[in-house]
C-alpha cells in the first residue's frame, strides 16, 4: 500500500497518469501545499520498474517542499516523473498527453524542466497546460534556466570553502564534478572563470571532451570521480551517490553539488559528519533553479530579484554549516528541521 511506502512521508496527493493511446505512464506527487501551490520539475527517465519511479518521485517531491521552504518561496513541493526514454520519437506526444493531467489539477501543481525534459519540452507541455514554468519561450534565445541552478551551486561552493578554509577565493581550489549536463557544465564554467582546477566525469564522452577543451579540465572514469584527491566533490548527476560504498572513499573535505537526493539514506548525513566532511544539503544548494524560474507562478518575473535571491544562498548555507558545527549535528538534519518548521508553521496558520 502506498500509504505504507517508506518514502510516503504524508504526501497530500499521488496521482498515477495513464494514456494507453500514446503509451504514457507517469506519476505526479504533491508533498505539501502549506506554503502555496506545489512546484517541481518533470523528469523523463526509463526507470527499471514502476516501484523505482514511485520511490524517486516521492523523495524528489519531499525535497521540493523543503527546497522551496528554505528558499523562502510562496510555494509548496511536488514532482512528477514520466516513465519513458527521453530520446524516444514519441516524446512530444507523451509530453502533450501528460500535460493534460497537470492541467486537471487546476494550478495546485506547477511543473517545469528536469532530467530528460528541456525548456523547449516545457513549451510543448504548455501548448495544452497553463501550469508550466521554465519554458524556453520565457527567456531570450539560447538562455537555459538551468543557469540559475548552476549559479546557486557556485555560491554554495564559495560558502562551503569559506566555512572550511576561512576565505571564499576559489583560485587553485580543486573541484571534482560528477555529471556534465546542463547544470554541471555551467558550474564548471563558473569555477573555471575564478581559477579553480577541475576534474570531471560523465557517461557522455562528448560532454566530457567539451569541458576538457573549454576549461582545461582533467577527465577521469565516472566510477572514480568521487574518490579524487580534491578539495570539493560536486555531485551533479543522479541521486544516491553518497552511500556506504562511496563515502569511505571520499578524499574531499567538502561535498557540495547540484544533484537531487545525494544521500542514499538519511543516516549518511551523519556518516559524512563523522568523517569530518562538510556537506551542503542538496535541496538547499540546488534551489537556484526554482528561485530563478518559478517567479512567474506568483508574480511578474524579475531577473535582478532572482539573482539576488540566488546570491543569498551563500549566507543560508553558511548559517546551516555553522549551526551544524555548533550543535554537533549533521548539516542535512539541520536543513530538514528548518524546512519542516516553516512548513508546519504555514500549515498551522492555514488550519
Amino acid at each position: 500500500m502506498i500509504f505504507e511506502h517508506q518514502d510516503f512521508d504524508g504526501h497530500e496527493q499521488v496521482v498515477f497518469c495513464s494514456e494507453p493511446a500514446v503509451g504514457l505512464s507517469a506519476i505526479i506527487a504533491i508533498h505539501s501545499t502549506a506554503l502555496g501551490p506545489a512546484a517541481g520539475g518533470c523528469r523523463m527517465q526509463p526507470y527499471e520498474s514502476e516501484d523505482a519511479a514511485l520511490a524517486d518521485v516521492l523523495r524528489l517531491s519531499q525535497g521540493m517542499s523543503f527546497k522551496n521552504a528554505l528558499a523562502d518561496l510562496p510555494l509548496g513541493g511536488g514532482k512528477c516523473v514520466i516513465i519513458a526514454d527521453p530520446a524516444s520519437p514519441k516524446k512530444p506526444a507523451l509530453l502533450r498527453a501528460f500535460s493534460q493531467h497537470v492541467q486537471r489539477l487546476a494550478g495546485e501543481f506547477w511543473t517545469a524542466i528536469d532530467v530528460g525534459v528541456s525548456p523547449a519540452d516545457a513549451d510543448v507541455m504548455a501548448e495544452q497546460c497553463d501550469y508550466i514554468f521554465a519554458r524556453a519561450s520565457q527567456y531570450e534565445e539560447g538562455f537555459n534556466p538551468s543557469a540559475f541552478t548552476a549559479l546557486g551551486g557556485f555560491n554554495g561552493i564559495r560558502s562551503a570553502v569559506a566555512h572550511v578554509h576561512g576565505h571564499d577565493d576559489l583560485e587553485g581550489v580543486r573541484v571534482a564534478i560528477q555529471g556534465l549536463g546542463a547544470t554541471g557544465s555551467r558550474l564548471a564554467r563558473h569555477l573555471h572563470d575564478v581559477g579553480a582546477k577541475l576534474i570531471v566525469a560523465d557517461v557522455n564522452d562528448a560532454a566530457v571532451a567539451d569541458v576538457v577543451a573549454r576549461f582545461g579540465a582533467t577527465a577521469v572514469a565516472p566510477e572514480n570521480i568521487h574518490a579524487q584527491d580534491v578539495d570539493v566533490f560536486a555531485p551533479c548527476a543522479m541521486g544516491a551517490v553518497l552511500n556506504d560504498a562511496t563515502i569511505p572513499e571520499l578524499r574531499a573535505a567538502i561535498v557540495c553539488g547540484l544533484a537531487n537526493n545525494q544521500l542514499a539514506e538519511p543516516r549518511h548525513g551523519a556518516t559524512l559528519r563523522e568523517r569530518g566532511i562538510a556537506y551542503v544539503p542538496d535541496f538547499v544548494v540546488n534551489a537556484g533553479g526554482v528561485m530563478g524560474a518559478a517567479t512567474v507562478i506568483y508574480g511578474p518575473p524579475s531577473r535582478d530579484e532572482s539573482l539576488a535571491k540566488i546570491d543569498g544562498l551563500f549566507d543560508t548555507i553558511t548559517s546551516i554549516l555553522r549551526t551544524a558545527d555548533e550543535r554537533g549535528t549533521p548539516s542535512s538534519q539541520i536543513a530538514d528541521e528548518l524546512a519542516q518548521a516553516k512548513i508546519d508553521e504555514a500549515a498551522a496558520n492555514r488550519a
